[in-house]
């Protein structure tokens, strides 16, 4: 079988950075690639070389002959003017192209012998391109993703930024491309379109390589992990949870020195088994339990990555009051956003905040934080609760005169103001010796995430309010935040689009409607099912 996409010692170098250096791999097809890396590795910069939009310095990237490469275009802009269904056809270019020459052909008023030959070379082609079937095809992919029917023949101009989304992702998909780029493909999508998008990839008979940092996504789609590390990749089998937990399993073998082989080919053995039971719900499960059985010891090695170290120590414990809201509303500029909104959290409440509006999740978490005044209702904290808050927008918080993140942070510890405590706090975040010292105005997006949460870590606060805490942040961060927040002994009130979070941390979920909310104790999957059956 030849190999669709191979990559043969690739470099690349931005001014005196080397982001990869003599890169060797194989992508092949019935397989779906997680490209993983730590912010600023080159995941994207890596699929722009694969696509041909970007050239190697070295080396070279080869297609197999008449195999089509097809990319999730990131301009929601592009196609303004077109409509719907052509932009998704627009994804098989050649397809696209020979149906506009064959269209002019036909539309010639003095039709020539010549023409007519013309015509039947491109009526054949595209015949073979499955042409006849494009229309059809297009509107099926739009379906399965919910954009309806009536949305087909408006302009782009006319649909919302989620359907846009939708669109770019169906003319990606269009055609069966031998080969398929995903740099984020979940983001802004609904659950829905998500869970129709894992199921078509799992069916996917063709070569996808994906750039994501939702790790549900990666764990149900992918057959490897593609690990981009030190300037090299690495391919592991497995999906992401396998990837993380063999790192880990490896770190702690490779401690464990004076450790006769035997046994850790036994812990090896142990591992892969429990991984695969746990992994038997999956659709590629089959495929993947042979795969993972033929892992030896070389086969598992460290990660070079480094985790922060999150935890949230609650100073106290929350009394049997802790928050009641009633009858909350809240209107801006014409649009109602809350709708009389009741609730009564109690202790131990850990509540996913879920529904399509985003703004409206927001609205409500920063009128609970103070933020913001609601036009009528009331809402009460508990005495003995304290509150940290996680904003989706962190920028005002970086507006001040600190020179670094030292004196940064400690305008938020009025307990210990001591340079070692402080940097205590900076460095499970990651910012050691050097890193201490930057500015707070030069700060990257993750970075200041990083920031947010030593303050809420030192705030000793006990119940938790987080407005999206993964945006910007790498695999690792999210991994280690998910894990500090399963510790975490207080309560929380959090809105996100990780799934994994959703899933391990919540144990009552709200959804803001139109007219108030839908409120139940239940984890997020069930939710998710809930949600599914309804749509059916």
């Amino acid at each position: 079988m030849m190999n669709m996409l191979q990559v043969q010692d690739v470099s690349l170098r931005f001014g005196d950075k080397k982001l990869f250096e003599d890169v060797n791999i194989k992508f092949t097809p019935g397989n779906c690639y997680g490209l993983i890396g730590a912010n600023g590795a080159g995941k994207s910069t890596f699929l722009k070389l694969l696509s041909g939009e970007l050239e190697s310095q070295d080396g070279h990237v080869s297609l197999a002959k008449d195999a089509r490469l097809a990319v999730l275009k990131q301009d929601h802009y592009a196609y303004e003017d077109e409509q719907v269904l052509e932009v998704v056809m627009m994804g098989h270019e050649r397809m696209y192209n020979v149906r506009l020459e064959k269209d002019e052909i036909y539309m010639k008023p003095d039709f020539s012998d010549e023409d007519g030959m013309r015509a039947a070379e491109l009526e054949s082609e595209f015949a073979e391109m499955n042409g006849y079937e494009a229309e059809s095809d297009a509107a099926v992919l739009l379906q399965g993703l919910g954009v309806e029917d009536a949305k087909h023949y408006m302009t782009m101009a006319e649909l919302t930024e989620g359907d846009k989304v939708k669109v770019l992702l169906a003319q990606a998909l269009f055609g069966n491309p031998e080969v398929l780029l995903l740099d984020e493909p979940t983001n802004g999508l609904d659950i829905e379109a998500i869970q129709w998008l894992e199921d078509f990839l799992i069916q996917f008979q063709n070569t996808v390589i994906v750039v994501s940092h939702d790790r549900h996504f990666l764990n149900n789609v992918c057959t490897h992990i593609a690990d981009l590390d030190f300037g090299k990749i690495q391919l592991y089998v497995g999906n992401y949870d396998f990837w993380y937990e063999s790192s880990q399993l490896a770190l702690q073998m490779a401690q464990e020195r004076n450790k006769k082989k035997e046994e850790k080919i036994a812990d090896l053995k142990n591992f892969i088994a429990r991984f695969s039971a746990n992994a038997s719900k999956s659709k590629q499960a089959t495929s993947r339990k042979k795969l993972l059985e033929k892992i030896d010891l070389e086969d598992i090695r460290p990660s070079s990555r480094k985790y922060p170290y999150i935890a949230f120590k609650p100073e106290r414990e929350i009394g049997n009051d802790l928050l009641t809201v009633e009858n909350l509303s809240k209107t801006i500029d014409g649009r109602t956003y809350l709708n009389n909104v009741s609730f009564t959290l109690k202790p131990g409440d850990k509540v996913a905040l879920a529904g399509p509006n985003e703004q409206a999740k927001t609205i409500l978490m920063q009128i609970l934080m103070g933020e913001m005044e609601p036009d009528s209702g009331t809402y009460k904290w508990g005495i003995t609760t304290t509150q940290s808050y996680f904003p989706k927008d962190n920028s005002d918080y970086f507006q001040g005169k600190e020179n670094n993140l030292i004196d940064w942070l400690r305008q938020y510890s009025p307990e210990d103001q001591s340079e070692t405590f402080v940097r205590g706090f900076l460095g499970r975040m990651l910012f050691s010796g050097e890193e201490a010292k930057k500015s707070p105005a030069v700060l990257s997006g993750g970075e200041k995430v990083r920031c947010m949460l030593s303050k809420m870590m030192l705030s000793g606060a006990n119940v938790l309010v987080m407005d999206e805490p993964t945006n910007h942040l790498d695999l690792e961060s999210i991994t280690a935040l998910n894990n500090g927040l399963m510790e975490f002994k207080g309560s929380m009130i959090f809105a996100t689009h990780d799934h994994e979070f959703n899933q391990s941390l919540a144990n009552r979920v709200i959804e803001i409607t139109d007219n108030g909310v839908f409120d139940k104790e239940m984890s997020f999957d069930e939710y998710v099912e809930e949600r599914l059956k309804a749509n059916v």
